[in-house]
């Protein structure tokens, strides 16, 4: 026999010690993370703060109302403009891109008005048509200057002080905006059904020029018409939509229902239906794509006819029907090949969710906890937008001298509008103007807007997290409160979700915001990854965006490893209340000696669950496709007129997803939860008189399963090993023997077969 000191320590710690006085959740508990959560306290209270600054400095209305030339609101009520809510670019063709327009910093005068003209004109055409009539000027006064009533005046000079526009094109509002009235007639884009027009100095013009003065307006403009229809659909199916999904809200609680009764034979019932129903859509996919694979014209590409507002062109596709045909045949191959290499893992996963069923069972209020997480996460984000909005909107208004000569020295230069006309700046350069030009400012507190606007995401992200740490911890306390129940549910605590609540805000509102914040802080680098993804996007520096990609790749892997880090020690935190570095230490050390058993449960049961939130928005949303295709009898008179149905068709299947979601969150921290305390009570017990297991009859059946597995198997490597002249050799158990339920055997890690320290 060897001596202890020949004995190593196991490298992910000595398992956990039983201890007769653990009776559950530790009730003698402290504060722990004392300073982060003065910190916490702190940057909470400057949160406030920095929304009070971004009030008191920021203006919404530089945000919903367009400004002049004159730093006026367009469409203010209580102003001269109360009526004039659209602004009118006086030379759009001065514009660069719709970007430049909408930001305001277009060089040109621009001028609120009441409505867009809706013919083409110029000043010339105008003075020759006013000595016949005055109803011209009469019109085309409603695109000049307040003020200005000389229509002889000659055109040069006002062109030099753009008292009014060049010329006048058919256009319409779009972001409170004119904007050129394009149209696509046989593939020849025109305004007004012309593609050539004169300026004021009698020069041609094209319609090309304007499009590319305003590039990019005619898909804005129709997507602003698909918005509104999408609107009125909303406005005549809202309550059809609603319908749908409280009956995603009943199914889901009746398939949590009969997962307490019927776990095995639902969840192989949800597997079977998935597969099948997947089976179907690859039949119909091949089906139609074998339809319109002899039909003229169907073989058009996606890319060939581009964006299109009605969906049901693209159904006419071959190309449609062959993306979805691939898409469901490798999540149907997909599917099967997990179920083929893990058909013994599922029975394993099956017991741990009819377990968690019944848990779930006997502390119902764990499943509108979801409710509360919502509510302070709608708080959150309201609280994030507004702020965002009013430091977006901080700044003053900004005025720049706009010159009619490209060589003016003072040309872009900051002024004063109050001012401008006692310098010599007219006389330097005639024609010049004092508009606005943007917001801004030289302050302190301008020049540091962006870094407050960072400050602003980061808290923003670093309040998200611990809310969902909050309700993780939360849950696990009350489920750790049942599992350590000897007898169930006599020694449940009274309102187990409330205590839990408590515990988690008095004593580890530090320990929940240390974990936020090291997450908050991985998101927030993706955050910035991905704002120099975007603007490296045109770049042609091919190493600087691979070494941009295995950086966010990194950076989601880490984000992916941190959360399931910290959900596993909140619920070290929530059973025996020690820090966060200790508690994910603990919780590291305990889930990698039993890293199998871990595999198992992180994916397995993850995979049923999401199955069944599959089955649930699908079955949904099939009962919705029916409905809204008007192809239920009974009820085909009650169903609304509407421009698409796939807008209420989409909304109810993601809403009935999310709710799915909500439900079998609370489900899946219940198992996680369950599955800690079951590998601590194998560690803390031998199943003997003194120490008996605190598990149910299912995670004993569980545990025998397991241990008969992992027995059989080493003894059918430890012969075949020997058969292969392994003796003297040592072997490398590490992982292997972190696996073995404690009590059936004691050797260390590594062993000597020679020596036979380990009687299998």
């Amino acid at each position: 026999m060897a001596r202890k000191s020949d004995v190593p320590s196991p490298y992910y710690g000595e398992p956990s010690k039983f201890d007769p006085t653990f009776r559950g959740p530790i009730s003698n508990r402290s504060c722990t993370d004392v300073f982060c959560c003065v910190i916490f306290i702190i940057v909470i209270l400057g949160y406030i703060a920095l929304g009070t600054v971004a009030w008191l400095h920021g203006d919404p209305r530089k945000v919903i109302y367009p400004t002049d030339s004159y730093g006026q609101f367009c469409g203010q009520k209580g102003t001269p403009n109360a009526k004039k809510s659209i602004l009118f670019y006086f030379n759009i063709l001065k514009c660069a891109n719709p970007a430049v327009l909408i930001n305001l910093q277009c060089p040109t005068t621009q001028m609120c008005v009441s409505k867009c003209p809706d013919r083409f004109a110029t000043y010339t055409d105008m003075q020759l048509q006013y000595q016949i009539t005055a109803a011209p000027w009469e019109y085309y006064r409603l695109f000049c200057k307040p003020g200005f009533n000389n229509p002889t005046k000659p055109v040069a000079q006002v062109l030099r002080d753009e008292d009014c526009p060049s010329m006048i094109v058919p256009s319409r509002p779009f972001l409170q905006r004119c904007f050129p009235d394009f149209i696509t007639l046989n593939g020849t884009l025109t305004v007004a059904k012309r593609t050539h027009f004169k300026d004021a100095l009698d020069k041609a013009r094209s319609v090309t020029e304007l499009r590319d003065a305003a590039n990019g307006i005619t898909g804005l403009v129709d997507a602003k018409e698909v918005g509104m229809k999408i609107v009125e659909d909303y406005a005549a199916s809202w309550n059809w939509i609603l319908i749908g999904l409280v009956i995603a809200l009943v199914v889901s609680l009746i398939f949590i229902m009969l997962l307490r009764f019927t776990a095995g034979l639902l969840l192989w019932f949800t597997i079977i239906a998935v597969i099948l129903v997947i089976a179907y859509g690859i039949w119909h996919c091949y089906l139609e794509f074998s339809l319109l694979r002899q039909q003229p014209g169907a073989d058009v590409t996606i890319v060939d006819i581009g964006f299109q507002t009605d969906v049901t062109v693209y159904l006419h596709l071959s190309q449609t029907w062959l993306i979805f045909l691939i898409a469901l045949c490798t999540i149907e191959a997909s599917i099967l090949i997990i179920l083929i290499f893990l058909r013994k893992r599922v029975w394993i996963a099956i017991a741990l969710l009819r377990e968690g069923s019944k848990a779930v069972s006997y502390i119902m209020s764990t499943l509108f906890y979801p409710i509360i997480t919502f509510l302070l996460l709608a708080i959150c984000i309201s609280y994030f937008s507004v702020t965002s909005v009013f430091l977006a909107s901080s700044g003053d208004a900004i005025y720049k001298v706009m010159a009619a000569e490209p060589n003016c020295m003072y040309a872009n230069k900051t002024c004063d509008p109050e001012t401008f006309n006692k310098t010599n700046v007219s006389k330097t350069c005639p024609g010049a103007q004092c508009t606005f030009a943007f917001y801004g400012g030289e302050t302190p507190y301008h020049r540091y807007l962006f870094i407050l606007q960072l400050s602003n995401l980061l808290i923003f992200l670093w309040l998200v997290n611990f809310i969902i740490a909050l309700g993780q911890c939360t849950l696990a306390g009350a489920f750790t409160s049942y599992y350590w129940a000897r007898r169930k549910p006599q020694d449940i605590p009274t309102c187990p979700l409330f205590s839990s609540f408590s515990r988690a805000i008095r004593y580890h509102t530090g320990s929940l915001a240390f974990g936020a914040l090291i997450l908050a802080l991985v998101q927030m680098a993706r955050v910035i990854l991905e704002y120099l993804d975007s603007k490296l996007k045109g770049a042609s520096n091919v190493a600087a965006r691979f070494l941009l990609c295995c950086l966010k790749c990194c950076f989601w892997c880490l984000e992916r490893f941190i959360k399931f880090m910290n959900r596993n020690a909140y619920i070290m935190i929530a059973i025996y209340g020690k820090c966060f570095c200790t508690s994910a230490r603990d919780a590291f050390c305990l889930l990698m000696r039993n890293v199998v058993r871990v595999a198992v449960l992180d994916r397995v049961t993850d995979f049923l669950l999401f199955l069944g939130k599959v089955l649930i928005a699908g079955s949904v949303g099939v009962i919705a496709f029916f409905f809204f295709t008007h192809k239920i009898p009974i009820v085909q008179e009650d169903v609304p007129t509407l421009h698409y149905y796939w807008v209420p068709l989409l909304t109810v299947i993601f809403g009935s997803y999310l709710i799915a979601h909500g439900f079998f969150s609370v489900y899946a921290m219940c198992v996680d939860t369950l599955f800690l305390c079951f590998l601590l009570d194998q560690e803390y017990n031998d199943g003997s008189a003194a120490r008996p297991y605190y598990n149910t009859s299912t995670l004993r059946m569980l545990r025998r399963r397991w241990t008969k597995r992992q027995t059989s198997r080493e003894r059918k490597r430890f012969r075949r090993l020997k058969r292969r002249g392994t003796k003297g050799k040592r072997i490398s158990l590490n992982v292997l023997m972190a696996f073995l339920p404690m009590g059936m055997c004691q050797c260390p890690c590594e062993i000597v077969y020679q020596q036979q320290k380990c009687d299998f």
